[in-house]
């Protein structure tokens, strides 16, 4: 079968991407489970974890390999930070202050959130900036699955145009123009919002 997912063809796309996903858990990462493990033990785990799943990389063609990496990675990272930062024995938070929950200011979603929230909006009260979050979090929620990955991409994985038209397989001209209608779609959304609204 052609599109049949192999261990060998995870390991070819798992080599390509490999610079882009180490990114990823270096900018997501809970500093906290770096007591606890490196930013490539977190990576070797996302590859067992992949290979434990290669039906789900079989599944949905139209679906870049990179983005499927992705979401693997991610998974994983929320899985060794559950199991690791909330175990009732050795409590990893107990080693090191950490402010909040993943709500809090400070987190690496919370501060892209934030700028992205800047752009649109005058700065607000710090109540204010919680709710712009959840309602801006939902309005990229809101979008297709195209511009939502290319907007997750662009502000979330840090990723330029170049990078970001690599990971999902276009060209870079195509992905600046997808960049630009999924910011066009977004503001549209926002501009629904009463909050937003300028």
């Amino acid at each position: 079968m052609d599109n049949e997912f192999t261990p060998q063809r995870l390991a070819e796309a798992f080599a390509e991407h490999r610079a882009r996903l180490l990114s990823l858990v270096e900018k997501r990462l809970n500093p906290a489970m770096l007591k606890r493990m490196s930013h490539e033990d977190v990576l070797q785990e996302a590859y067992l974890a992949a290979a434990k799943r290669l039906g789900y990389f079989t599944g949905n063609p139209d679906v870049p390999v990179y983005f499927k990496l992705r979401t693997v990675l991610l998974q994983t990272m929320t899985d060794l930070e559950r199991r690791n930062l909330q175990a009732a024995r050795r409590d990893a938070r107990r080693e090191v202050v950490i402010a909040g929950d993943e709500t809090a200011a400070d987190t690496p979603d919370a501060l892209r959130l934030d700028r992205i929230a800047a752009d649109v909006t005058s700065p607000p009260s710090r109540a204010d900036r919680n709710e712009r979050r959840a309602l801006l979090r939902g309005a990229i929620a809101a979008l297709s699955d195209n511009d939502r990955a290319v907007i997750e991409l662009r502000h979330f994985d840090g990723m330029g145009n170049s990078e970001c038209a690599a990971a999902l397989g276009i060209e870079p001209k195509a992905a600046s123009i997808r960049y630009v209608r999924a910011l066009e779609r977004l503001q549209s959304i926002l501009m629904e919002l009463s909050c937003f609204k300028k």
